[in-house]
């Protein structure tokens, strides 16, 4: 099995050239994020991965306000299942012409009911079998994979379904490392098509520095947790694997009261993070994978 090490277009710079020139220079092999609205970016987006043959995942985020930038990961209450599956349809109808590896989405909502989620998550895997794309389905806070117990239920209702794991998401939310969750997590595993690798601790979805002494509990758990995935995936067949860093200035990232300085730095340890697993991924290929 491969891995393929992605980035985060939310961490770059705007301009698609110098968010594909600093992809390559710090040895990423690709991008994750959201496909251009119009036809003459998707074109000069498409191009420009192709020159650089660097791989893509298609980021679809639903229910949001795509008026602003910054809530298009919020869910909008006044938004109908519908609603949703629109926006994750546009995605994915536009994701083979961009040649996206798959869909990964941050979709669905944390107040829906489970009538709802199954209404919803009934939907988007027609869409995905009739599409013949693939879509990841994103374990995050605010939508309907907020937390392990409604994961579990829904990977139970649908065989089919698979998950992009955000685990630092679920550390918050349940206010602890989740290794209490084991059973929650091996099916997870079972079904993981992508993972997101930050580091979350109980009171916060990423430490602000995972090389620091203070989160080597946090680090090592979701270390132990990506282990798990990399060990089921090969187990079940899969020739590559996918991983992205995704560490975030916007909110996620610690600052200094009044001057709002950031503790530290989020392409740095993106980077760190990524080069770190790497070299875990080759060694434990060559002793279980």
């Amino acid at each position: 099995m491969d891995l393929l090490m992605l980035r985060s277009q939310w961490t770059g710079p705007a301009s698609l050239e110098n968010l594909v020139t600093q992809t390559v220079t710090d040895g990423f092999d690709g991008i994750e994020g959201p496909i251009p609205q119009s036809v003459a970016e998707q074109q000069r987006y498409k191009k420009l991965l192709a020159d650089h043959e660097l791989f893509f995942i298609a980021e679809s985020t639903t229910g949001g306000d795509f008026g602003s930038p910054s809530d298009w990961w919020i869910p909008r209450p006044d938004k109908t299942i519908a609603d949703h599956l629109s926006d994750l349809r546009w995605t994915v109808e536009h994701a083979a012409e961009m040649g996206a590896l798959f869909v990964s989405t941050m979709c669905g909502y944390d107040a829906w009911s489970w009538s709802q989620n199954v209404d919803f998550f009934g939907q988007a895997l027609e869409l995905e079998s009739s599409s013949g794309i693939t879509i990841s389905f994103e374990t995050h806070r605010g939508r309907s994979l907020f937390n392990p117990w409604i994961t579990r239920d829904l990977l139970n209702e649908f065989p089919q379904m698979k998950l992009t794991c955000d685990f630092s998401h679920w550390c918050v939310v349940c206010e602890r490392l989740i290794d209490s969750e084991w059973s929650i997590l091996e099916l997870c595993a079972e079904r993981a098509m992508h993972v997101q690798c930050r580091v979350g601790y109980p009171q916060h979805a990423q430490v602000s520095d995972p090389r620091a002494p203070e989160y080597t509990e946090a680090l090592t758990a979701h270390e132990r947790w990506w282990d798990l995935i990399w060990k089921l995936q090969a187990k079940r067949g899969m020739l590559q694997t996918t991983m992205m860093p995704e560490f975030l200035w916007d909110g996620y990232m610690q600052t200094l009261p009044y001057s709002a300085m950031p503790v530290a730095d989020v392409w740095d340890i993106t980077c760190w993070m990524a080069q770190r697993q790497r070299k875990r991924f080759m060694e434990k290929s060559t002793v279980e994978i």
